[in-house]
């Protein structure tokens, strides 16, 4: 910065007395005396040599104008540039003492070190302004990654977040036969299931050097669901009611994301993210259930399980990809990836009281994927929008001594529309927020999440 500092303190310097004697050629030129010599004819010639001299003159002043501007812009350029790349604010530099003396018919206005002029080609107009820019940008872009994938400049990052998922599902059960194609026989009944969901989860991520990051996630899960059944004691008019609660930890999850690609002027950053599920939780196989009704031969008109599940019961395994771009102002991000289930065995998998059938489950196959776009208001605020889904295969289940099943109704595609809001409360604690709107009958009815990681 000094040597570029003072070569152009040098190069302006050496333009001014050029410039000003050039300016003083012209008077000079005028002064000469007129009394004999006045006398005679004045040449044409030398006339014309004069003109040709001074729109020379006046040509050499407006580049010599433009040269002096531009080398303020370069200087303004190069220190903002700098100012980024230390990461740090530099002083303002004055202006030369060359243009303050330049030749006043020059079109050019100096502008005053206090308030220098913003570039044209977008840059900072000053380096306190870059580093600003830098750093609000910088803040947004990492709550975005902390989201998507993972931070990998932070050494350690708690997170504590809260959500709630509401359910609501209605069926209509028709037990009969249509009689003459217009008279329905038999019991109508309505099913309506209702569940409140909220979920504590503590994640832990650790950075291992800028390239790799492991993650601790531990849930804990409390639930309420809500069982109705029309068509109890055989009217259709009557509804039978159930609640039912359940709470304890869920599945722990271990990952690890490593950063594959930097991000560069044509490319994302890209990240790779590799993760295991253990069924830590209480599986939703072997829960004892209870009875509310039968009918006249003993049947089992209603029934509820007494506890709610908090896990798969069975162990997973996550690879994914994640890709963030910046766009100032806006940060693009996108994921997608694919979740398998290992086969397990439980003692019961028959929701009947009353009888024991031992036998496998094989849950099935699942992918991800998901794309959003963030607009970073100021320093502390980003607003995002996304869009994910999860499209899940049927599961299998097989008995003992018998073959394997798919469970009809089992397969799932969970589509939701996500509008989140990010505020930087200081300078290591972020408080997320985001709201879940479910586009399918497999998605929660709505979502709400508030998380605060703290990075140190």
């Amino acid at each position: 910065m000094k040597v570029l500092s003072t070569a152009i303190a040098l190069v302006l310097a050496g333009a001014t007395p050029f410039a000003a004697l050039a300016q003083q050629a012209q008077p000079a030129r005028q002064a000469q005396p007129t009394g004999a010599g006045s006398e005679r004819s004045v040449d044409p010639q030398d006339q014309a040599d004069v003109r040709a001299l001074l729109a020379e003159l006046e040509a050499l002043k407006g580049s010599y104008a433009r040269e002096v501007r531009r080398l303020r812009e370069l200087d303004m350029r190069v220190q903002a540039l700098q100012a980024r790349v230390d990461g740090k604010t530099l002083p303002v530099q004055p202006a030369p003492s060359a243009v303050a003396s330049s030749p006043s018919p020059a079109p050019v206005a100096t502008p005053s070190a206090a308030a220098p002029p913003a570039s044209a080609d977008g840059y900072a107009s000053s380096p306190a302004e870059a580093a600003e820019a830098k750093e609000a940008s910088k803040r947004s872009v990492d709550d975005v990654k902390q989201q998507v994938a993972a931070v990998f400049d932070r050494r350690l990052t708690l997170e504590n977040a809260v959500t709630y998922n509401r359910y609501d599902r209605k069926q209509l059960t028709l037990t009969g036969f249509l009689a003459l194609d217009a008279i329905f026989l038999g019991n109508i009944a309505i099913e309506n299931v209702e569940s409140d969901t909220l979920t504590y989860n503590f994640a832990a991520r650790y950075g291992l050097n800028p390239r790799l990051t492991l993650n601790l996630d531990v849930p804990y899960i409390a639930r309420k669901t809500v069982y109705q059944k029309g068509g109890a004691g055989g009217s259709a008019g009557a509804v039978a009611q159930e609640d039912t609660f359940g709470h304890g930890f869920g599945d722990v999850t271990v990952s690890g994301n490593y950063r594959m690609f930097m991000e560069s002027p044509r490319w994302p950053e890209t990240v790779l993210t590799l993760g295991v599920t253990a069924p830590t939780g209480r599986e939703p196989y072997g829960i004892s259930w209870e009875v509310l009704e039968r009918d006249d031969d003993g049947f089992i008109r209603f029934a509820v399980p007494e506890e709610e599940p908090t896990g798969n019961g069975v162990w997973q395994t996550n690879v994914g990809v994640s890709v963030v771009k910046t766009a100032d102002p806006a940060i693009l991000f996108g994921n997608f990836g694919y979740i398998h289930s290992f086969r397990n065995s439980f003692d019961d998998l028959d929701n009947n009281p009353e009888t024991v059938n031992p036998g496998d489950v094989q849950l099935g196959r699942s992918f991800y994927f998901g794309a959003g776009v963030a607009f970073a208001f100021n320093e502390r605020t980003s607003l995002s929008i996304s869009y994910s889904d999860k499209l899940s295969a049927r599961a299998r289940t097989r008995y003992d001594g018998q073959e394997w099943t798919k469970i009809i109704g089992s397969d799932a595609n969970a589509g939701m529309f996500n509008l989140g809001v990010t505020y930087a409360l200081n300078q290591h604690t972020t408080l997320v927020s985001s709201l879940g709107i479910g586009l399918t009958p497999d998605a929660p009815d709505f979502s709400l999440v508030f998380k605060v990681p703290y990075m140190l």
